[in-house]
């Protein structure tokens, strides 16, 4: 009987002559360069450039995934809507990793599990749009895809796509990565340090709330000193990066052959999802995604089959390789209890184990009178709820969340404990994008969701 690494080295033997095959294909929500020329001497330098990430870590991960989609770990993906290269500071990048980090720990402490902290940073700066020009007073422009692409002023310099900017995109990309090695690996991601990494955020419920965790924390630990424990562990944390596989001129001359295997990795990240606007089957994203070793995420709308879903999985996780394929739903509030409970009892009858993630941002948009984008923090809250509704009912494992969030206290979507409504939209709404949860509702939607894997009772 063949066992699972020998159908995995089967069904690569083909990949690497495969791996150009999306350029026959139809590939959605590419940019128009104004110079071919330019875009391809772009890619070749960045295929020149060392990986941004290894493939050993790239394993390590999938290795993790596997355990959440077996009910033993959790994933939490969260950064921003769209990354900016202005956004690429120290303080910034570091406000962003403290709520992740303060986020896990109240998922690890709340639920008792292991929490698997993915960022979408370092690489999260290309957006999909539904149209690909945008008029303002009479002037039309091609429509802004993210830094990496064009400039968000509007202006015909600006939304001119620039080739040089896939560039500057690797660029600022291993500054963030840097930074975040830094800080989960030099002490700052320390367990022991769980209060400071509230300071430098405005007091408020939340906060408090967290302390009273961190003060439980701090007597668990010396509790565990004076029995002799070995903190070297508690030192660091593991921390991965993740965006939306989007532009072929950069994903494609990120991927490399790993010397170890001979099969390709997308150095760009450790892991890479794929959106609704570009998972036709038969289409280029779908086909170059599944040709690489990295984990991969499929986002689901609320209009998914069953049938679509098997398929998707055919292609992208053939040999039903655990933490191999993560299906991230987004469906709305008011879809996901009818939406999902047919996914997860057709997976049921399947021999696939896909591991499930809520992404409680994308289905619950609005757009205000006064022209802001935003989302109510309810209605995040009401889909995280059915999302666990669902696979209680099913006997399922909800195995991770994947949010839009920032560490700075911006008012971008609508509620919370600081009840922020439409009027208070303006006060600091900094998103070039979609709205985000600031630090604060972040970290309220960490306790309701250690709350809810309480109530899943999930093994350990």
């Amino acid at each position: 009987m063949i066992d699972l690494s020998e159908r995995v080295v089967e069904a690569e033997a083909s990949v690497i002559d495969g791996l150009d095959n999306w350029r026959g294909l139809v590939a959605k929500q590419q940019p128009e360069w104004p110079d071919r020329g330019a875009v391809e001497a772009a890619s070749a330098q960045l295929s020149k450039f060392p990986p941004l990430v290894f493939a050993g870590e790239v394993d390590t991960l999938r290795d993790r995934l596997a355990t959440a989609a077996s009910g033993q770990a959790f994933l939490l993906q969260g950064g921003d809507c769209a990354e900016t290269y202005a956004g690429a500071t120290a303080d910034q990048i570091r406000n962003r990793i403290k709520t992740v980090l303060q986020m896990a720990v109240v998922l690890t402490y709340g639920a008792s599990m292991p929490v698997i902290k993915m960022g979408r940073m370092a690489g999260q700066f290309a957006k999909p749009r539904s149209s690909d020009t945008e008029t303002r007073g009479g002037v039309t422009l091609p429509a802004y895809r993210g830094d990496i692409v064009n400039g968000y002023d509007f202006t015909p310099e600006s939304r001119t796509p620039d080739p040089a900017r896939l560039v500057e995109g690797y660029h600022t990309s291993a500054s963030t990565l840097n930074l975040i090695r830094a800080f989960t690996q030099g002490g700052f991601a320390d367990l022991r340090e769980v209060h400071h990494w509230n300071k430098g955020f405005t007091s408020n419920p939340a906060n408090a709330r967290y302390e009273d965790l961190a003060r439980e924390i701090d007597r668990a630990i010396r509790f565990m000193i004076a029995c002799g424990a070995d903190f070297e562990a508690l030192k660091r944390t593991e921390f991965y990066t993740a965006h939306e596989a989007l532009l072929f001129d950069y994903e494609r001359p990120m991927t490399r052959i790993d010397s170890r295997t001979g099969t390709p990795y997308n150095t760009s990240s450790h892991f890479q999802w794929i959106g609704e606007r570009t998972r036709d089957l038969d289409g280029a994203h779908i086909d170059f995604l599944s040709r690489v070793r990295n984990p991969i995420g499929v986002k689901l709308g609320p209009s998914t089959s069953p049938d679509d879903m098997m398929r998707l999985i055919d292609k992208l996780d053939p040999v039903r390789e655990p933490g191999r394929l993560t299906f991230i739903t987004r469906m709305g509030a008011g879809k996901i209890r009818d939406a999902l409970p047919p996914l997860l009892e057709a997976i049921k009858a399947s021999d696939a184990t896909p591991l499930w993630v809520t992404d409680p941002m994308h289905g619950n948009g609005l757009t205000t009178p006064n022209g802001y984008k935003t989302r109510r923090f309810d209605d995040v809250v009401d889909e995280v709820k059915g999302f666990f509704e669902a696979h209680r009912a099913a006997g399922t494992h909800p195995g991770g969340i994947h949010v839009e969030l920032t560490g700075d206290d911006v008012t971008e979507c609508l509620g919370g404990s600081e009840h922020i409504d439409e009027a208070t939209l303006s006060t600091r709404y900094e998103s070039l994008c979609d709205p985000r949860l600031n630090h604060m509702q972040s970290l309220e939607l960490a306790f309701l969701v250690a709350e809810e894997l309480r109530g899943a009772k999930l093994p350990l």
